[in-house]
């Protein structure tokens, strides 16, 4: 069981609004279970104001822990130097948080779905140079074999509905197969022979805007049909694209450095149904970025390691202390 008081001082040492709130003793009060939401909504947990097993598993971390993630946390940032002037984009990948920063000042935030952990989305520094209006899904050959055979097997017709499409490869021409003519039970996940599109639609996996920024890892900021999962604590959910919660916020902000270019005409080119593609005057700097400790308002936010990255990064402080 819970003892109150011992929680009330556990959350009142790290939360200011709690620690200023009148002392409710051993009562379970309405300050303490808004303590306890917060705590849950900076630790992706399910937000749900009760201190349940998993709830319960974070608080009683051992404070060796906490001091391990704050050393990591301080030991990145002192390489990173002051705020560069100018727009960028930020995003926390366990904090599942989007910014648009102008030099030190956050122009918006948002909400957004980052890979999963078998799908890691990776730390990277690149360039936005271009939006796409209703963009076509290329599959990736992991995404066809793992996710899309298995339906593809249970009812291609349905695949097709969603606007999946088959390809192959003959005599260097690519050959487009009817998925209702092909043997699904005899498919080799292990050698997946066929290259799968999805075309643009409201059901598309990216939406109906695709933000790109040239990578090795092909990884990219997009719009999502499956907008139900913006409301989860834990976002890690994705194959390791960026899914973002307001797209059309980020393309407003996008378009403000674009001649003859605003809300209305990229409207007409999403009403449009047709895919094109906008090539950025100015490239926008793009930083994913892995901090599981955050600084807001003089508070300390501990996020979880959700892709074990602190844990490997300690180890090597400590081999060289």
């Amino acid at each position: 069981a819970v003892r109150v008081p011992a929680l009330r001082a556990r959350l009142a040492a790290e939360d200011a609004e709690l620690a200023a709130a009148p002392d409710g003793g051993a009562l379970y009060d309405a300050p303490l279970e808004a303590a306890v939401r917060r705590w849950q909504a900076a630790h992706s947990l399910e937000v749900d104001g009760r201190v349940g097993p998993m709830t319960q598993r974070l608080m009683n971390r051992p404070a060796g822990a906490v001091v391990g993630q704050i050393r990591v946390a301080m030991d990145q940032r002192r390489g990173r130097g002051a705020a560069a002037p100018g727009r960028r984009i930020e995003v926390n990948i366990p904090e599942f948080r989007l910014r648009v920063m102008d030099g030190a000042r956050q122009v918006t935030a948002m909400n957004v779905v980052v890979g999963k952990v078998a799908r890691a989305t990776p730390p990277l520094a690149v360039r936005m140079t271009a939006v796409q209006f209703n963009p076509p899904w290329g599959v990736p050959e992991r995404n066809a074999r793992e996710d899309l055979l298995p339906k593809f097997r249970r009812d291609p017709r349905a695949m097709m509905e969603k606007g999946f499409r088959l390809f192959t490869v003959v005599g260097g021409e690519r050959v487009e197969v009817d998925p209702m003519t092909v043997d699904w039970a005899s498919v080799n996940p292990q050698r997946f022979p066929y290259i799968v599109r999805q075309d643009a639609s409201d059901v598309s996996a990216l939406g109906r805007l695709k933000f790109v920024m040239p990578n090795g890892d092909d990884i990219y900021l997009h719009d999502t049909p499956d907008r139900h999962l913006f409301g989860r604590a834990d976002r890690a959910l994705s194959s390791g694209c960026i899914r973002l919660s307001q797209p059309m916020e980020l393309l407003d902000l996008v378009l403000e450095g674009v001649p003859g270019w605003n809300r209305e005409r990229a409207q007409r080119a999403l009403d449009s149904r047709q895919t094109s593609f906008l090539s950025l005057p100015r490239a926008w700097p793009v930083r994913l970025h892995y901090d599981t400790v955050v600084v807001e308002q003089g508070q300390a936010r501990l996020l979880s390691d959700i892709y074990g990255l602190d844990a490997a990064y300690l180890r090597l402080l400590d081999q060289r202390r």
